[in-house]
């Protein structure tokens, strides 16, 4: 049975989770000392012998941690919590009841692998699911990851931005905006090639910013070295001097001709 120390602190950790909003400091400092608690009873890497209840307490410490980490922007701190939940999901998934949030956590887990375009991770996770194919399109938190990584397949911009709006929890709008940063940086990339400079709001557009002033910080930020004429509403894009290449064509043409000679000799 779990301590009663380690009770008394899952229930303060419900309460600073629950309140709105979130007491993230007080919930960093409570699982940090429910982390030790579950070492020394053994359940934060179980081996079946915990009580049942015991074992759902601990998976919900977990479980809320790892919610935690995405309110906190701590991804490290979502993998760490992720990993160790992954046997409670499965070595455990006979013996204990199932969690409302284990797919809301799937889903985010594999929303964070396409933000580290760990593609083929991606589709080994999603295969490993416990569930069969028809059903995955009707699991809100799995068909939203799903459909990100079609879009971002297609390069269908548009409807990745668009579907923050349409995520299944407000944990996952953060890794959206993560994918939205990644695409951001593609799409300048491609138009400092493809362009000497554009209008202000030609650019906000195409990089999905709703304000001027966003556009800006952005700018800044990056540090591309852009330069912004607001006075003539265009950004002029930094472009590198094309490299001139040198094409060997008398080596070009002897390898040719040694090539012509010796399928001669062949026929």
């Amino acid at each position: 049975m779990a301590s009663r120390q380690l009770q008394t602190l899952y229930r303060d950790l419900q309460r600073a989770f629950n309140a709105r909003p979130t007491d993230l400091k007080k919930c960093g400092v409570l699982l940090a000392q429910l982390k030790i608690s579950l070492i020394e009873t053994g359940l934060l890497l179980p081996n079946g012998e915990g009580s049942l209840n015991d074992m759902v307490i601990a998976r919900d410490i977990l479980e809320i941690g790892a919610f935690w980490s995405i309110r906190a922007k701590d991804v490290p701190s979502f993998d760490r919590y992720f990993s160790q939940l992954h046997t409670f999901y499965t070595d455990f998934r006979s013996s204990l009841p199932p969690s409302k949030r284990e797919f809301p956590l799937r889903g985010l887990n594999l929303i964070r692998l396409l933000t580290q375009n760990r593609i083929a991770d991606f589709h080994t996770t999603l295969e490993s699911l416990p569930l069969a194919a028809d059903e995955i399109n009707l699991n809100p938190y799995i068909r939203h990851p799903v459909n990100l990584e079609r879009w971002l397949m297609e390069g269908s911009y548009s409807k990745v931005w668009n579907a923050r709006e349409e995520a299944p929890a407000e944990e996952y709008k953060f890794f959206v905006d993560s994918l939205m940063g990644t695409i951001r940086n593609e799409i300048a990339s491609c138009e400092e090639v493809a362009y000497e400079s554009l209008p202000i709001k030609d650019v906000a557009t195409l990089l999905f910013f709703s304000s001027q002033s966003e556009l800006l910080k952005y700018a800044q930020e990056a540090s591309r070295g852009w330069q912004v004429d607001l006075s003539a509403g265009l950004i002029s894009f930094a472009r590198k001097n094309d490299e001139q290449m040198e094409i060997p064509k008398q080596k070009l043409i002897e390898a040719n001709l040694a090539y012509a000679r010796e399928l001669e000799q062949i026929v």
